[in-house]
């Protein structure tokens, strides 16, 4: 087994090819290392530092402190209220060993169509390009895993993914990925983070992937500063399907538009935090300028019906619909 060292702030972590160096959420000390396949026997890992415990509970490694997990409570709650409301999930294993491809509920399949779309053009223009001639298995995180279907998808493709979220629960989130573990034989790492405070040792992850989930962020910088920290020289940071408008007026008009529509529809406005919900090339030329990054776009194609959509809403003097890219930067050296 080959070997790599991990440097961090304070000491060095020597970890196999197979592990995964950790660090505490709270305070950036080490941890130690965990098997990417889901091997050990370890329960918790403890902090020398400052004492923070990272727990493994139902197969999930917890490791968002206990004062962050009680600033997003209102947001957790919230939002798996709507996402039951909406059809998500199910009891069957079938509905997620067909995802994205199929939706085999019926009750979202527009929004998984989409989904299919993204993935084999983020596979086929950006993840395939960059580990041409590779001979190990590229490692990914998969950041706003949900319940864990792209993670599943990638381990089917030959890459080793980690799946990383803040919701834990068996319809929505990482707890569902279980339905997975019989057909691959084993059950990619999970576990439980926000995005600004990844409990992952620097520099070992050859690609980290927002899944429909960097819009969600409160601060931009921050958590695509924290992404970048984590991908290795050469690896790429990815943003796929988060919504983009032309102007900050179209998004702030969508934000109201759905606040108003959530609150009649749900009775909550879900906007229990801030965040940022949706991309700007503004946005986007400011975290270049901060970051001294370079951003690289490629547009799936959805089909015409969905091309034609913008043309459409300014035909009936409707409000700018969104629209998907996926945005990509490569980390020098």
């Amino acid at each position: 087994m080959t070997r790599a060292i991990l440097e961090t702030a304070t000491t060095t972590i020597d970890v196999g090819s197979d592990c995964i160096g950790l660090r505490c959420p709270e305070c950036a000390a080490p941890l130690g290392s965990l098997d990417v396949n889901g091997a050990g026997d370890r329960d918790s890992y403890d902090c020398s530092k400052c004492r923070h415990r990272m727990v493994h509970v139902d197969g999930i490694w917890q490791a968002v402190p206990a004062a962050r997990l009680a600033y997003f409570s209102h947001f957790i709650d919230d939002y798996q209220h709507i996402r039951i409301a909406e059809g998500r999930g199910s009891h069957e294993a079938e509905f997620y060993l067909h995802l994205p491809y199929e939706d085999v509920t019926g009750r979202n399949s527009w929004q998984w169509h989409i989904r299919a779309q993204t993935y084999d053009h983020l596979q086929k223009k950006v993840l395939s390009p960059l580990f041409r001639g590779t001979t190990n298995k590229p490692r990914v995180l998969d950041l706003g895993a949900g319940n864990g279907w792209m993670s599943y998808r990638l381990a089917l493709a030959g890459y080793s993914p980690v799946a990383a979220d803040l919701l834990t629960n068996d319809q929505d989130g990482l707890g569902a990925a279980v339905h997975f573990q019989r057909y691959l034989g084993f059950l990619f790492p999970r576990v439980r983070s926000e995005m600004s405070r990844l409990p992952f040792a620097d520099g070992q992850f050859d690609a980290v992937i927002f899944n429909a989930s960097f819009h969600y962020a409160e601060n931009y910088h921050a958590v695509l500063r924290e992404a970048l920290r984590c991908v290795r020289p050469g690896g790429k940071v990815i943003i796929a399907d988060s919504p983009w408008y032309s102007c900050d007026g179209a998004g702030q008009q969508m934000l109201a538009e759905r606040r108003a529509a959530f609150k009649q529809q749900f009775g909550i406005a879900s906007d229990s935090i801030s965040c940022l919900e949706y991309l700007t090339d503004e946005r986007l030329r400011n975290l270049e300028c901060a970051l001294n990054i370079r951003w690289e776009q490629t547009t799936p194609g959805y089909g015409l019906q969905w091309a034609l959509r913008p043309l459409s809403a300014k035909l009936r003097g409707k409000r700018e619909p969104s629209r998907f890219r996926i945005y990509s930067i490569r980390k020098g050296a």
